[in-house]
């Protein structure tokens, strides 16, 4: 009865789900960048099967100007560019937020697979997006389902980030932690795709006639916005490291004073 009842434990225990449990970060970061890859590719390949003149219409519409013909498929290309570069990007945030995790755990490649699940989204958010030409009825529903697939890819990022904060001494270095020089960075980089996505969003909604103009400004300035946040963190970092170097002067200062006799004080 005894031996019934601890193999009965074992077998629970085995079956028993922890998402505080370590995983393998090398097959989390191996299984993400095969879905990065496979998505860029989905990418040019839609633009070498739809997007491409045909070499008869090349003579006749376009009097053999192979420049004139790809001109017309101006808007599509902005729309893959901006979805590569979209893609691109959340590539680059995945991979310093993985640089900085040292264990991965369960509840990580959780959010993890969501936010890739939301990634492999992007190619019908191009194929949404690439219409713009065609000046359809549905731009703006069309924006708006590739801000919340941008927002929901990038928003579980976030969510990664903020577990591995939950449990910092087992998960981050020590540079990354919470009041360390790269965490004030790594905060603000990977809040970036969610916020500018969800106002996006709701910029759409309030100025509707605008709409694919505030779309591609976002997809334009997005990637200016990753480098000023580089510029702005090191400037604040390095003034607010000043200052407390200033008030550590300060206080020893006083301190030295209030050891010193009022003699030594007046001389």
């Amino acid at each position: 009865g005894q031996r019934d009842e601890e193999e009965e434990f074992h077998s629970l225990e085995t079956f028993t789900f922890y998402l505080s449990e370590p995983l393998s970060k090398e097959r989390v970061e191996a299984f993400s960048d095969g879905v990065y890859a496979i998505v860029a590719t989905l990418l040019i390949l839609d633009i070498c099967e739809d997007n491409v003149p045909d070499p008869r219409e090349v003579e006749e519409k376009f009097h053999g100007s192979l420049l004139e013909a790809l001109s017309e498929y101006g808007p599509n290309y902005l729309a893959y560019f901006g979805s590569f570069v979209t893609i691109g990007l959340l590539w680059f945030v995945h991979h310093s937020l993985f640089l900085y995790v040292t264990k991965a755990t369960r509840l990580m490649g959780l959010l993890n697979i969501l936010s890739l699940a939301f990634i492999g989204g992007l190619p019908l958010a191009y194929q949404l997006t690439s219409e713009f030409a065609e000046k359809s009825h549905n731009e703006i529903e069309a924006i708006q389902v590739s801000c919340v697939i941008t927002f929901f890819a990038s928003i579980f990022q976030f969510a990664i980030w903020t577990t591995a904060l939950l449990s910092e001494r087992e998960t981050l270095h020590p540079f990354a932690r919470y009041g360390g020089k790269e965490h004030a960075f790594m905060f603000a980089k990977l809040a970036l795709y969610p916020c500018v996505s969800l106002g996006t969003f709701f910029l759409t909604c309030l100025l509707s006639e605008f709409s694919t103009a505030i779309f591609h400004l976002m997809q334009i300035v997005i990637p200016f916005a990753f480098l000023a946040l580089r510029i702005f963190v090191r400037i604040s970092l390095t003034v607010i490291k000043t200052v407390s170097l200033s008030r550590r002067k300060v206080v020893l200062l006083e301190e030295e004073e209030a050891c010193l006799s009022p003699t030594e004080t007046l001389s």
